[in-house]
């Protein structure tokens, strides 16, 4: 059987390679294309943390696991307030949480943050932006892999004084996993929540 590897750079996010029909991750057979689920999530009233949870129907009686070659997260900006610092935080998560993680903490995918430091100024502060964790470090074939049916996203603003929201794509493809792949998958996640 002949492998087609596909590679592809789209706005400075590289998606890894992956083979069509023979998936190089080791337990795990693919029966499924490339997939772009999308997402969004928005704050009901400013600064206060707010999540969804997305459905991936994955097939549990199959094995059937999402395997994560990339996320795009785009948190709309802070508010530009004199003297006030701000900041708006967005993240991508395998379980359900109750406040923005980071990338250390181990069911978090993905983050995106912008802040606007003005405490001091009296002008609208100097702004940064920093995404983590949306492609696989190199020599890596994913990023992650969610072994349960859904995915979960969060925003938080602090300091703004309207509500904010994050949009987003996550990319990937559906595998089945031999039972013992699934079990451990299935297991470090849930113990991950």
């Amino acid at each position: 059987m002949k492998k087609v590897i596909l590679a592809f750079l789209h706005d400075g996010l590289l998606y890894t390679p992956w083979s069509i029909g023979d998936v190089m991750v080791k337990g795990l057979k693919s029966p499924s294309s490339p997939v772009t689920v999308s997402f969004s999530v928005a704050e009901a009233a400013p600064n206060a943390y707010e999540q969804n949870q997305i459905n991936l129907s994955l097939n549990v009686l199959d094995q059937e696991v999402f395997v994560v070659t990339g996320v795009n997260l785009d948190v709309l900006p802070p508010d530009a307030l004199a003297g006030t610092d701000t900041r708006v935080r967005g993240q991508l998560s395998s379980t359900s949480r109750d406040s923005i993680g980071s990338l250390s903490t181990s069911n978090v995918i993905a983050i995106a943050r912008d802040d606007i430091r003005s405490a001091g100024f009296t002008d609208g502060g100097v702004g940064f932006s920093a995404s983590f964790g949306e492609s696989p470090a190199i020599g890596m074939d994913y990023l992650a892999i969610i072994a349960t049916n859904d995915f979960f996203v969060a925003v938080e603003g602090a300091g703004n004084l309207g509500a904010k929201a994050m949009t987003g794509k996550l990319y990937g493809y559906r595998a089945i996993a031999d039972a013992a792949t699934f079990a451990a998958l299935t297991q470090s996640e849930l113990l991950s929540a």
